[in-house]
C-alpha cells in the first residue's frame, strides 16, 4: 500500500517537532543556573535553540532530499523542467521566519525588562562620576570599634523587613546588599558602603537580592557571571548598575568581559556565594580585620594624615590583603 505524501509529511513533521523540543531542552551546553535571573535567560535560550534546530533539520533535510531525488542519472544530459515561481511558497518561506523573528523579539525584550536591564533613558540619565578616582576607602568611615555604626546586618534587615505592610509594594524595592564595584586595569574592587567593608573577593548570600553600581577607573571594564547569567559593561565616568539574586551555594568566577588592556585576560575574581548566617560571619570578620587595619594605621601616624590619604596611598597598606599587585596599584591617579 502507497503512503500519501501528506501523511508522511505529517510523520515527518511530528518527527522533528518532538526531536526539537527534546534537544532544545536537554542540550547541556550551559553552566548551571546559579541565580534567579539565570532561569529567565535558559528558558528564552532553550526555545531559541528549539527552533534553531528544528529550522536546521528541515532545511539540511529537505537539501539531501532534492540532491539524492534530483540527482543526475546516468546518460541523462537533460536539463531539469523549468520553474518560474511558487507565490504561495513564497508567501509561506518568507512569513514563517518573520513570525519567529517578531516572537523572540517579544519574549527577549520580556526577559530583558524583567531583569531590569531595559531603561531606554538610562544610558543619558544615569550619574556622571566626577571623580575618576576610586571611591574613598572604608577606613575614612570606619568606626574604632567593631559593629558600631555600622548598617544593620541580614538579619536585622529580615525583622525590619517583617514589620513593613507587605500589601505595598514599592516601584523597585531596594536590595538586601548594596556593593559598589570599581573596575580598573586589571581588578575588581568591592565596597560595601552599608557594613564598611572593602575587598578584592565579592560575597553574597543566597536569596537575597544583591545590587551593584559600578564604575570604571581608566577603560570599558564588563561584570560578567557566567553561571548568573547577567553582563554589564562598566564605563569610565558614569554608573551602571545590576541585580542578581544569586540562589545556589559556591564559588564563581567573575570575569572581565571587555578587551581592557593586555592583561585582560588576567582581571577576574571570584564570587563567594553562602548561606546567609555563614555571610553575616564573614562580615563580622571583615569589619573587625579592617577595623584593626584601622586602628594600627592610626597608631602609626598619629597626626591621622593617614585619614587623608589617596586611594593609592591607602591601598598600598593593604594590597596584599586585597590581592592587588603593584602594576595595578600604578593604574591610580595620584
Amino acid at each position: 500500500m502507497k503512503i500519501p505524501s501528506s501523511i508522511w509529511t505529517l510523520i515527518i513533521g511530528i518527527v522533528l517537532t518532538l526531536v526539537s523540543l527534546w534537544y532544545g531542552q536537554n542540550h547541556g551546553l550551559l553552566p548551571i543556573p546559579a541565580s534567579d535571573e539565570a532561569n529567565l535567560v535558559d528558558g528564552l535560550f532553550n526555545t531559541m535553540m528549539t527552533v534553531s534546530v528544528g529550522i536546521f533539520l528541515i532545511v539540511e533535510g529537505v537539501l539531501l532530499y532534492c540532491a539524492f531525488r534530483y540527482r543526475r542519472r546516468p546518460g541523462d544530459n537533460s536539463d531539469g523542467p523549468s520553474i518560474h515561481g511558487n507565490i504561495p511558497l513564497e508567501i509561506l518561506w518568507t512569513a514563517i521566519p518573520a513570525i519567529i523573528v517578531v516572537g523572540i523579539s517579544v519574549y527577549s525584550f520580556d526577559v530583558y525588562n524583567t531583569m531590569g536591564g531595559f531603561d531606554p533613558h538610562a544610558a543619558h540619565a544615569a550619574p556622571i562620576v566626577q571623580d575618576m578616582t576610586m571611591a574613598p576607602a572604608p577606613s575614612h568611615n570606619m568606626p574604632s570599634i567593631p559593629g558600631t555604626a555600622i548598617a544593620a546586618t541580614l538579619s536585622d534587615r529580615d525583622a525590619l523587613a517583617s514589620n513593613e505592610d507587605s500589601s505595598v509594594i514599592p516601584a523597585e524595592e531596594p536590595a538586601d546588599v548594596n556593593i559598589k564595584v570599581t573596575g580598573l586595569q586589571y581588578a575588581f574592587l568591592f565596597n560595601y558602603p552599608d557594613l564598611g567593608i572593602f575587598t578584592g573577593e565579592l560575597h553574597v548570600p543566597i536569596g537575597k537580592t544583591v545590587a551593584l553600581e559600578m564604575s570604571a577607573n581608566d577603560v570599558i571594564h564588563a561584570f560578567w557571571v557566567p553561571e548568573f547569567r547577567i553582563k554589564q559593561d562598566i564605563i569610565p565616568g558614569r554608573e551602571t548598575s545590576l541585580r542578581f539574586t544569586p540562589k545556589t551555594p559556591g564559588d564563581y568566577a567573575v570575569i572581565c568581559a571587555e578587551l581592557c588592556g593586555p592583561y585582560h585576560g588576567a582581571m577576574r575574581t571570584h564570587i563567594v556565594v553562602e548561606p546567609p548566617e555563614a555571610f553575616n560571619n564573614w562580615v563580622k570578620e571583615q569589619q573587625i580585620a579592617q577595623s584593626t587595619q584601622k586602628a594600627q594605621v592610626i597608631a602609626m601616624n598619629p597626626d591621622n594624615s593617614s585619614l587623608h590619604q589617596t586611594p593609592r596611598q591607602y591601598l598600598a597598606h593593604h594590597a596584599e590583603h586585597l590581592g592587588i599587585t603593584s602594576e595595578t596599584l600604578h593604574q591610580l591617579h595620584p
